[in-house]
């Protein structure tokens, strides 16, 4: 396996826990204090706002490959056998349903339409 095979393994890996984690927060066998860890996890994994802003050279996403990853482990060591192994389906269900391209063109759209309005109403 290349390295470059390796890394996108990785990337897929880490998806799939970040979903998966959120699906365990909500499942109501994980412990609270594990649900509270892997809201955590899920928001900042999912969040655009970041500890260290993308922008600082280095930094910026360091945090994103250290932080995220460091905190998924310990979340998914805390969670019981069956939760992890459920949440980890329910996860790979998701990512894998198909996307509709013509739903992201409704949306965009729709939001198009929203500033179109918006801004005719300032003008006027």
């Amino acid at each position: 396996m290349t390295l470059l095979a390796s890394i996108k393994d990785w990337a897929r890996r880490i998806k799939r826990d970040v979903v998966a984690v959120y699906f365990a927060a909500r499942n109501p066998d994980t412990p609270w204090l594990t649900r509270l860890l892997a809201l955590a996890v899920a928001a900042y994994a999912l969040s655009p706002i970041d500890l260290i802003p993308d922008f600082v050279p280095v930094l910026g996403y360091l945090d994103d490959f250290i932080i995220v990853p460091v905190g998924l482990i310990v979340v998914l060591r805390l969670l019981p056998p069956h939760v992890l192994a459920l949440s980890r389906a329910q996860a790979a269900a998701v990512l894998e349903r198909p996307r509709s391209i013509a739903a992201a063109v409704f949306f965009v759209a729709v939001w198009l339409l929203c500033a179109v309005a918006f801004i005719y109403w300032w003008v006027r």
